[in-house]
């Protein structure tokens, strides 16, 4: 056995993406696969986990620490035979950066209009659409953690007024923040809202009919927009599909989902006024994530403290 703790994985990715990862990663360590059936897990002292199997933690009774394979814990904490063990999120300057990169993107999408000129280049229609600067825009981003903040100040840079709402004030240089006492305040102001919450007991659900109705209408887009790319459970798509067809919202671009894959059903694949991607806003770099596991092990084992713990009070 090697003297330092065996890991086991057990990710939900693209195998071959996995096992190029694994090719460079945890040196003088043992690597176990939680999808061998036959793998004895019962040494591994750290599991690298998304969306693991209910068995892992009989399997792996002396676990010590878990990993997360992205920013999002909620599946885990879910899990009713989870150890008391910390649990960390992956927090990496690639996971933040592929976010801030679609919540720009989406956010611009939406300020030049692009569903409707899909439309009309799907119906050979040649029309200019009047639209109006970034800075006429207000975007309010739900949830200030690393990826919200990087969010906030990239908007910025691109011209919008941008305002940001968490459960506890933060301070963010440039920019007006609101806690959970100034939530009505924070959505009276704001034109285009950008979910990127954890899903906790608190946020599950949280946007519906009623949230949506508060959002400023007659604005510089003349009706708000909504980005999710937080949870899907935050959400409630009757509401939303609702809120969608009655003109309460010009617009949404959604990563996530209440269930996923997003059922072909669903009626979000037929409005032209909603972008969809499949979970793939911040799509975790296997590469980064095993080098953060990998570098907090060491220091883990040299006495040092573990980094983005999750306090599972809170739920992230």
């Amino acid at each position: 056995m090697s003297v330092k703790g065996p890991v086991v994985v057990d990710l939900k990715f693209e195998r071959r993406e996995i096992d190029a990862a694994l090719a460079n990663a945890f040196k003088d360590r043992t690597v176990l696969r939680a999808s061998d059936p036959d793998a004895d897990l019962s040494d591994a002292r750290y599991a690298v986990v998304w969306k693991p199997d209910a068995e892992l933690f009989q399997r792996a009774p002396k676990l010590e620490v878990l990993f997360s394979g992205g920013a999002g814990v909620d599946y885990i904490l879910g899990m009713p035979s989870l150890p008391d063990i910390p649990v960390v999120r992956f927090v990496d300057e690639s996971l933040t950066v592929r976010m801030s990169e679609w919540v720009v993107l989406q956010a611009l999408s939406h300020l030049r209009q692009v569903p409707t000129y899909l439309k009309q280049q799907r119906d050979c229609q040649w029309q200019e659409l009047a639209q109006p600067e970034a800075k006429e825009v207000t975007v309010g981003v739900m949830g200030l953690g690393v990826l919200g903040q990087d969010s906030v100040r990239k908007l910025k840079v691109m011209g919008f007024n941008v305002v940001g709402w968490s459960r506890s004030r933060k301070s963010i240089e440039g920019i007006e923040t609101f806690d959970s006492s100034q939530l009505d305040d924070f959505l009276a102001k704001t034109d285009i809202l950008v979910g990127l919450l954890p899903l906790t007991s608190e946020t599950r659900g949280l946007f519906d009919a009623r949230l949506f109705s508060k959002l400023r209408q007659g604005g510089a887009l003349g009706r708000p927009v909504f980005i999710n790319a937080g949870r899907g459970g935050s959400q409630v798509e009757a509401d939303l599909i609702t809120a969608l067809e009655n003109g309460v919202l010009g617009g949404a671009s959604l990563d996530v989902f209440e269930n996923e894959p997003l059922e072909a059903d669903s009626a979000f694949w037929q409005m032209e006024n909603v972008i969809i991607t499949p979970h793939a806003a911040s799509a975790s770099d296997i590469k980064a994530l095993f080098r953060n596991a990998e570098s907090q092990m060491n220091e883990y084992e040299a006495g040092q403290k573990l980094r983005n713990v999750v306090d599972r009070s809170t739920g992230y």
